[in-house]
């Protein structure tokens, strides 16, 4: 019988880390067109973290990863291939293991309270800002030349702040609302 329930939670959590990477596809296709391209991805990663935890939220974003790298068109604009992760904002993608990982430091914590999980999402999008910002800065300047870092601000984080600070609001409210249905 024990076994049996072993078996039913890993397919459970297998079915739940599937679903929110397709999720995250789906989010990454509501998007505006831009050089760095407003989506809804920063409200499916924090929303697979607070549903799903660190361990199978950070699963669901290595599996869409993984799933864009070999080639699905999954990434903004229907996009896919490894080469749109060594990209310009490809390192923005890769940091959402990071604040996966972040996330999972706060699974630790007794009771998940609500202001632990927006810290640690706030923390995530910080630690994406400076990774892919870092990211951005070599790829570009590979590319196409020398840029500084007040105009690499200026067009990959700061015309996200407040959008993304609201897609965690958003996430932190539908996870906590759909969590009875997960657990």
């Amino acid at each position: 019988m024990k076994v049996s329930a072993k078996r039913h939670t890993k397919t459970r959590d297998l079915v739940l880390i599937a679903l929110f990477a397709a999720l995250l596809a789906v989010c990454a296709w509501i998007s505006i067109p831009a050089a760095v391209p407003f989506t809804m991805q920063t409200f499916g990663v924090f929303l697979a973290l607070g549903l799903l935890g660190g361990k199978r939220g950070t699963a669901a974003i290595c599996t869409y990863l993984a799933l864009g790298a070999i080639g699905v068109p999954v990434f903004a604009g229907g996009a896919g291939g490894v080469g749109v992760l060594f990209g310009s904002t490809g390192g923005y993608m890769v940091a959402w293991i990071a604040a996966g990982l972040i996330f999972c430091l706060t699974d630790r914590i007794p009771g998940r309270r609500l202001w632990v999980q927006a810290l640690a999402m706030v923390l995530g999008l910080v630690v994406c800002y400076a990774l892919g910002t870092a990211w951005f800065l070599v790829v570009y300047t590979a590319r196409t030349g020398p840029i500084g870092l007040g105009a690499a601000l200026l067009s990959c984080v700061v015309p996200f702040l407040l959008p993304d600070l609201a897609k965690i609001a958003l996430a932190l409210a539908v996870a906590r609302r759909l969590a009875p249905f997960v657990k």
